[in-house]
C-alpha cells in the first residue's frame, strides 16, 4: 500500500477507543489527584499500558493539552455570552474571570501554562493553545483601549499573565473568596485608565 493511502486512512476503532478512554481517565486523575498525577495510574484505569499511553501522548504536556482540547467548548460559550456585551471594559473582566476559571480546573494547572507562554516553544503541546488564549485577550484589551478603558501600554499577555496568577493563588486554597475579589480589583487598577477607575 502506498504511503499516501496510507495516511488517508482513517484510524482504527481500538486506536480511537484507546484515545478516549485515556482522556476520560486523565480527565478524572487531573482532577481529583492534579496534573502531577501518575500516569501509569491513568493508562491501567484506561484499560492499557503505559506504552499505549505513550504512543498516543509521548509526555505530559501532550495529554495535558489534549485534555484541555476538550474543554474548551465552556469556553468558546462563555467567548460567545462575552461577545453580546456593548461595554469593552466588562466584556476585557468577564473574559479574565472565564480564563481565570479555565485555568483552575486542575490543581499544578497555570504552572506549565505560564511555562509555555514564556518560552513559547513549538515543541511544548501547550504552546498553541497558550497563544490563542493570549491573542484573544489582546483583542478584548485593544477593544476596551480604543474605548479609553485600557491604559495603552497594557498587552493580552499581560492579562493573559495576570489570569493564570490569579488562577494559581486560588488553587494553593490558602486564600477566600474576599480576598481573591480584593486580588481581581487590585489587577483592574493596574490595567484600568485612571479616569477609568471609578
Amino acid at each position: 500500500m502506498s504511503d499516501s493511502r496510507q495516511q488517508g486512512r482513517k484510524p482504527r476503532a481500538d486506536v480511537l477507543r484507546n484515545r478516549a478512554a485515556l482522556l476520560e481517565a486523565a480527565q478524572r486523575h487531573f482532577l481529583k489527584y492534579g496534573i502531577g498525577t501518575s500516569l501509569e495510574a491513568v493508562a491501567k484505569e484506561a484499560g492499557v499500558g503505559p506504552g499505549t499511553l505513550y504512543r498516543h501522548f509521548p509526555t505530559r504536556e501532550a495529554l495535558l493539552a489534549a485534555v484541555l482540547q476538550t474543554r474548551t467548548k465552556e469556553l468558546a460559550a462563555r467567548r460567545a455570552d462575552i461577545a453580546q456585551l456593548e461595554d469593552a471594559s466588562e466584556a476585557l473582566r468577564q473574559w479574565l474571570r472565564a480564563m481565570e476559571e479555565y485555568f483552575s480546573a486542575f490543581s499544578g494547572l497555570p504552572e506549565p501554562l505560564m511555562v509555555a507562554a514564556r518560552a513559547q516553544d513549538p515543541g511544548n503541546p501547550l504552546t498553541v493553545p497558550c497563544a490563542a488564549l493570549i491573542a484573544t485577550t489582546d483583542e478584548y484589551v485593544r477593544a476596551a483601549q480604543l474605548a479609553g478603558h485600557v491604559r495603552p501600554s497594557v498587552q493580552g499577555y499581560d492579562l493573559f499573565l495576570a489570569a493564570v496568577s490569579v488562577a494559581w493563588v486560588k488553587g494553593t486554597g490558602a486564600t477566600d473568596d474576599v480576598s481573591l475579589d480584593r486580588l481581581r480589583a487590585l489587577v483592574e487598577s493596574g490595567y484600568r485608565e485612571r479616569d477609568d477607575a471609578a
